[in-house]
């Protein structure tokens, strides 16, 4: 978790220096809380500046705001409280105290993600900025984690969301894991950002780790689906990396 921790500061410090700012789509599970609490502790957390770095989930639990189930709060404990953010970069999606749906959470979070999106495009001011701004805005490094039945986010086996086309965010219901219902962001959103790095560790992820690596149908794998731009990188320790042939290994950067 350090090696991500490192990866990710280094990476952060990199995008504000070309962009000015830097955004991160955050994900919950063990390794995505401990690699923040690792980001909180780092020597080398001052080098970014955090006033300049805009959040995001990739999914979250339909619950009460306040729920230690939910991603946003486990967040905020591993690293958000402790380090000087701009409270409106941070967005999170809504919760059950909110929205009486999942599917109301939803189309808000979408809502926030268009108008990131159009304030992104109005500052920027270089000459090939498109007409019109998009649904989304700049994803720089979105993490997702990976389940023992290969889901990311809350993209769950043959369900409704890893089959989505258009939407950039969906209400879950009936997840099978539970809190049951949950809100995501969906394949087409995650596959706008320029890295995606799932973060994985344990044996009992290794099976879904050698399915998406060999390059398994989305919809039966979703762990499968996540493709990043520029690149994806599979941060997974030696017990995850179990079933994936040694030569597709950097062992560098095996370590979670």
């Amino acid at each position: 978790m350090a090696a991500i921790a490192a990866r990710l500061i280094t990476k952060l410090v990199d995008v504000q220096d070309k962009y000015g700012s830097a955004t991160v789509v955050l994900t919950g599970g063990t390794v995505g809380i401990g690699s923040l609490k690792a980001v909180a502790s780092s020597a080398a957390a001052p080098a970014v500046d955090w006033s300049k770095v805009n959040f995001w989930w990739g999914d979250e639990r339909f619950v009460a705001s306040d729920s230690p189930d939910r991603n946003a709060v486990q967040a905020y404990d591993a690293l958000l409280s402790h380090i000087p953010v701009d409270p409106s970069r941070v967005h999170q999606a809504g919760s059950s105290d909110h929205f009486a749906t999942p599917e109301e959470a939803a189309a808000d979070y979408a809502k926030q993600l268009r108008e990131a999106a159009a304030a992104e495009h109005a500052a920027d001011m270089s000459e090939d900025r498109p007409e019109e701004p998009g649904p989304l805005p700049r994803f720089d490094v979105v993490l997702l984690g990976v389940g023992p039945d290969a889901h990311v986010a809350s993209l769950f086996p043959e369900q409704a969301g890893i089959r989505e086309k258009e939407l950039p965010v969906v209400g879950v219901r009936n997840s099978p894991k539970p809190p049951p219902e949950r809100v995501s962001l969906t394949l087409p959103a995650i596959n706008t950002a320029s890295e995606v790095w799932m973060v994985v560790a344990g044996e009992d992820k290794a099976g879904a780790v050698g399915l998406a690596l060999a390059g398994a149908n989305p919809v039966q794998v979703p762990a499968a689906g996540p493709s990043g731009t520029s690149r994806t990188l599979w941060l997974i320790d030696g017990n995850a990396a179990s079933r994936v042939p040694a030569q597709l290994v950097r062992k560098d950067f095996s370590g979670a």
